[in-house]
C-alpha cells in the first residue's frame, strides 16, 4: 500500500498558543481514516496544517504519488456547515462545478468531459432536481450532499471530511454513508468527528487527537486504548450497525489537582 501524506514531529497553533505538540501521521492511498477528539483537541489544525492552510512551527509534511514525492495532491474538502454562507446567490450546478474551475483556463467554458462529470455527480448525489436552486434555499442535508458534490468532482485522491455528522439529513443519513463507501474505493477519506460512534463502522484506521496524536491501526478499539487516550474510562456498547459511545461514571476524585 502507496503512502499519502507523511507528517513528521508537527508542531501547530496560532501565536502563542500550541494547539498540535510533536505530531506525526501517515495516510495511505484508500485509507479511511477516522479522526477523534475533544472540542478544541486539535482536529481542525491538523486538517488546516494538511491543506495547507496553517504553516506548523516545527515538523515536516511531505506529499507523495505513486511511491514519488510531490509537492501537492488533489484534495477534495467538505468543511463544517456553519462555515458555508448560505446568503450568497449561488445555484447547486455552480457550487459543484467549482470543484473544476482550477482545471479550466479563466474564462473558458467547461469542456464537454467536464459537463459530463458534473452531471454524474449531481446525480449520483440525488440533485437532479435542485440543480438550479439556489443554495440558500436548501435543507441541511440537501447542501451537505451539494459540498460533499463539489468535493469530489474532481476525483480527488484524497477526500476531507470535517463534521459531517453534524448536519447529515436522516432521509439522506445511510445514502451518504454508501456514497462515501463507493468514494473509498477510488480516493483516500479522512472524517473528522466528535462522535465515535458514528465512523467506528466506516473507517479502516483511527486517530485521536487531543494536543498529541495517538494512532490505532484497524477500527477494533479496546476499552483500554479508549480510555488511555480520552483519559477518561469509556466503553463501547453494540447497537444494531451503529456502536455508542458510552461515558462511564469518573471518579470523582480523578481530576482533582
Amino acid at each position: 500500500m502507496n503512502k499519502l501524506i507523511e507528517l513528521r514531529h508537527i508542531t501547530a497553533g496560532y501565536g502563542e498558543k500550541v494547539v498540535l505538540r510533536d505530531v506525526s501521521l501517515d495516510v495511505w492511498e484508500n485509507d479511511f481514516l477516522g479522526i477523534i477528539g475533544p472540542n478544541g483537541g486539535g482536529k481542525t489544525t491538523l486538517l488546516k496544517v494538511i491543506l495547507g492552510l496553517l504553516t506548523p512551527t516545527a515538523g515536516e509534511k511531505r506529499f507523495f504519488d505513486r511511491e514519488k514525492e510531490t509537492a501537492s495532491l488533489k484534495i477534495g474538502y467538505l468543511p463544517q456547515i456553519n462555515k458555508i454562507d448560505k446568503k450568497f446567490p449561488i445555484s447547486v450546478w455552480e457550487v459543484i462545478s467549482s470543484g473544476l474551475s482550477s482545471e479550466k483556463p479563466l474564462f473558458r467554458r467547461f469542456s464537454q468531459t467536464q459537463e459530463k462529470r458534473i452531471q454524474e455527480v449531481i446525480k449520483q448525489m440525488g440533485l437532479e432536481e435542485l440543480e438550479t436552486r439556489p443554495i440558500g434555499e436548501l435543507s441541511g442535508g440537501q447542501l451537505q450532499r451539494v459540498l460533499l458534490g463539489r468535493a469530489m468532482v474532481s476525483r480527488p485522491q484524497l477526500l476531507i471530511l470535517d463534521e459531517p455528522n453534524s448536519y447529515v439529513d436522516k432521509r439522506f443519513e445511510s445514502r451518504f454513508y454508501e456514497l462515501l463507501q463507493e468514494i473509498n474505493r477510488e480516493s483516500a477519506i479522512i472524517l473528522v468527528s466528535h462522535d465515535m460512534g458514528t465512523i467506528l463502522p466506516m473507517v479502516k484506521n483511527i486517530a485521536c487527537v487531543n494536543e498529541s496524536l495517538h494512532y490505532h491501526p484497524g477500527s477494533d478499539l479496546s476499552e483500554e486504548w479508549l480510555g488511555d487516550v480520552y483519559a477518561c474510562p469509556i466503553e463501547l456498547i453494540g447497537h444494531g450497525h451503529l456502536p455508542h459511545r458510552v461515558l462511564k461514571n469518573h471518579d470523582e476524585h480523578t481530576h482533582e489537582k
